[in-house]
């Protein structure tokens, strides 16, 4: 990778003496300490697994699938792991299409031995059938610009896009118990992947002066160094794989010193990594959307009635819904109960007032609109005579023993009436009508004669 580099860049000898006169005192070209990183930025897709990592200038993408295949012979119930590098022109120059390099088959080896030889991902749950059916984990990398250092930011790629992902949740049916269903996300929430430890990689470059070494190298750094070491440490402080792809040789004691520093940086890689997919993952959950159900039958006081509502369908969400869905029927079953007692007890009180009616001018007697029901009540009580209730009783009582007969009233006499018991206050409702009654019977009496 370093010939390519160096071929592609080309630098002067101005340039390299200038960049090794700067590292001798403690200064690179970028304004960087000989062990400090650039600044990380992590970015997470929208789809589970996918991310993209910013180191400086140098930019990565890693996505993460899962397919159902057959395990190995020699390992029935582990599940697989595989890494696949994809170097682009667009990212370098010196990169060729097609088949992958060197440099590609060789940063895959890298993150491949730090994650698989480590044991950082549990396989053995990813086994579903054994013998016959595991999970193969597939990590795609993409290296969208080389700006140095593409081992660091790969590796910190391919960590967060597998702490992201989430594969289905699969169970066994069928008569003999063999028959593996896959279930989608809407029906069974999808499940994380077990992760141990993070194997974090650390990249230094070494110089023609032994005691020149720099953290994280730029592509101009790189060009002008002559030997590299990565190393691969978790937070623990375990020494996960170590690669020196030949070069200058180093001392035991450069190395040692290199795993020190390596122990610390990795630490504190873990600690923004595991930050940043802790944000994303409180992101998702505030933005995920609630999956509804169809309408539910509920019986209320023997009648069904279709009630439509919202419900998760998630596993740890039915023992919610069960008692959501039961607290609505006590709440409708009381409902309805209170509904129907209050309408009885309209009815009974409509009822009582029904049987207590005494009687009174009302709006259908045309005596009553223009009579003063305060005034004809207190001049029968100077007179004292009986209520109204009363003589309509008795007139309710002698009215059969009448005979019927037909009555014409004419609407001049009655408006005449009507003027003389408004200006004759004291006269009753029966008073003003006997007169009329009389007039008639006299009228009839003649015309017999």
């Amino acid at each position: 990778m370093e010939q390519r580099l160096a071929n592609s860049w080309r630098l002067t000898a101005n340039e390299k003496k200038f960049i090794e006169s700067a590292l001798l005192s403690e200064l690179r070209v970028d304004g960087r300490g000989p062990l400090d990183y650039r600044k990380l930025n992590i970015k997470f897709g929208k789809d589970d697994g996918s991310v993209e990592v910013q180191l400086g200038e140098t930019r990565v993408m890693s996505y993460v699938s899962a397919q159902l295949v057959q395990p190995y012979r020699d390992r029935p119930n582990e599940g697989t792991l595989s890494i696949f590098t994809e170097f682009s022109p667009m990212a370098d120059p010196s990169f060729e299409p097609g088949r992958p390099g060197e440099s590609a088959v060789e940063l895959g080896r890298i993150i491949d031995r730090g994650l698989r030889e480590s044991r950082a991902i549990d396989t053995e749950s990813l086994c579903i059938l054994s013998a016959k059916l595991v999970w193969a984990i597939r990590v795609d990398i993409h290296i969208l610009d080389n700006a140095g250092n593409l081992v660091d930011a790969a590796n910190i790629a391919a960590l967060a896009s597998l702490l992201t992902f989430r594969r289905p949740e699969c169970s066994l049916g069928g008569e003999d118990g063999q028959q593996v269903v896959v279930h989608p996300p809407e029906v069974r929430e999808p499940l994380p992947l077990i992760i141990h430890h993070l194997p974090v990689a650390v990249t230094f470059g070494y110089f023609s002066n032994e005691n020149l070494v720099v953290l994280d190298p730029t592509y101009h750094e790189e060009a002008v160094m002559t030997g590299r070491m990565t190393a691969t440490l978790n937070a623990n402080g375990d020494v996960c794989a170590i690669q020196k792809p030949g070069g200058q040789e180093i001392s035991q004691r450069v190395i040692m010193h290199c795993l020190r520093l390596a122990h610390v940086k990795a630490g504190d890689m873990t600690a923004k990594i595991k930050d940043a997919v802790e944000k994303h993952n409180t992101e998702r959950a505030l933005q995920k959307i609630k999956r509804h159900s169809s309408s539910v039958a509920v019986d209320v006081c023997g009648t069904t009635a279709r009630l439509g509502g919202k419900q998760n369908q998630s596993d740890g969400d039915k023992e919610g819904s069960r008692l959501d869905q039961l607290k609505l029927k006590d709440e409708t079953k009381a409902m309805e109960c209170d509904a129907t007692s209050s309408a009885q007890v309209q009815s009974n009180k409509k009822d009582e007032s029904l049987k207590n009616f005494i009687g009174g001018p009302s709006s259908w007697d045309p005596y009553s609109e223009c009579v003063n029901s305060d005034l004809l009540k207190a001049s029968l009580a100077s007179r004292g005579q009986s209520t109204p209730s009363k003589q309509k009783e008795s007139r309710r009582e002698t009215k059969p023993e009448e005979p019927q007969k037909e009555i014409k009233i004419d609407s001049a006499p009655m408006d005449t009436a009507l003027t003389s018991e408004q200006s004759n206050e004291g006269k009753t409702l029966k008073d003003a009508v006997k007169p009329k009654h009389k007039r008639k019977k006299k009228g009839s009496s003649n015309n017999g004669n």
